[in-house]
């Protein structure tokens, strides 16, 4: 896959331009979900039945960042994972916009006669509550009158998944709520999140629990803070583990930043340093302080033999 990216107001010979005709999906696409690969896919077979090539074009920085949403909790999926999964669909070219403040002024028009026209845009594809322009003022209607005899548009439905609209909201919805089950769902697979595994208070190696944890290396969804079965690859393999998410009540007070603890099973090489996978398979319970070591030790053993139950 070709990544392409694109950066607004144009420098000297970075202006978008095409050689040969193409379909492109655009939206945010976050989280890349049922939804979003429903729209992509359609790009995909549409390009396929014409023998042209198959793009998508995605804005990076999340517009809610740079504008300053006050709904903004992070990434789904950060740009790395976004582009893993779409070479993995067989997308031809990935055009990355570059989101800032000058880039959140573009026009609709601006938007179709400075970037689709010169990338020789076949079809755009889009969803059925796509946006564009300032202020999101451009929609699928407006896309089709700009771009009259030149360019089509096709707007996808709305995804529905057991009679509900699958949709990145809902999918932050249940990650809040601690639902990993549901969130794979309405995903298609399990939520993700990567981070470098860097020293912690090693306490759990004294404990019998050795646990890797990571510092995450983007600004991610946080789940509801609690204890989750996971699987987590690590030097090449995905491994059956659980993963504490949360501020530790047990040892500490007062921590603002919550860690990412995974403790894999049946493992024991050191992994300070690399880069770990981890997903989140199901939800098993709460944070909770508790009144002693003993305690804890005894609820960790709980915890894995469930983990390793919902992972079978």
């Amino acid at each position: 896959m070709n990544i392409v990216r694109l950066s607004y107001p144009w420098a000297e010979g970075s202006r978008p331009h095409a050689d040969h005709s193409q379909i492109m999906a655009i939206g945010q696409f976050d989280g890349l979900h049922l939804g979003h690969t429903s729209v992509i896919e359609h790009g995909i077979r549409l390009a396929k039945s014409l023998g042209i090539a198959a793009s998508v074009m995605t804005f990076n920085p999340n517009p809610k960042e740079i504008l300053g949403k006050g709904d903004y909790e992070g990434y789904l999926t950060p740009l790395s994972i976004k582009e893993e999964i779409l070479r993995s669909m067989g997308v031809d070219t990935l055009y990355v916009a570059q989101f800032n403040h000058a880039f959140s002024t573009v026009t609709p028009e601006q938007f179709y006669y400075e970037m689709l026209r010169p990338l020789k845009v076949h079809t755009a594809v889009v969803g059925f509550d796509f946006h564009f322009g300032h202020k999101g003022a451009g929609t699928p209607e407006l896309l089709r009158e700009l771009g009259q005899e030149s360019l089509q548009v096709d707007t996808v439905p709305a995804f529905q998944l057991e009679g509900t609209k699958v949709s990145s909201t809902a999918i932050r919805r249940a990650l809040r709520e601690g639902d990993a089950a549901l969130a794979a769902r309405l995903l298609g697979r399990p939520y993700q999140i990567r981070g470098t595994v860097i020293d912690g208070d090693k306490r759990g190696r004294t404990i019998g629990f050795p646990t890797a944890n990571l510092d995450l290396n983007e600004k991610y969804v946080v789940p509801k803070s609690g204890v989750y079965a996971v699987r987590v690859m690590a030097e090449g393999a995905w491994r059956a583990g659980v993963m504490n998410i949360g501020y530790k009540p047990t040892f500490q007070s007062g921590e603002t930043r919550p860690s990412f603890e995974a403790h894999i099973f049946d493992y024991q090489g050191d992994l300070y340093g690399q880069q770990l996978a981890a997903e989140l398979i199901d939800y098993i319970r709460p944070e909770q302080k508790f009144g002693s070591i003993d305690e804890l030790v005894t609820q960790i053993r709980l915890d894995a033999e469930e983990a390793r139950r919902r992972l079978v």
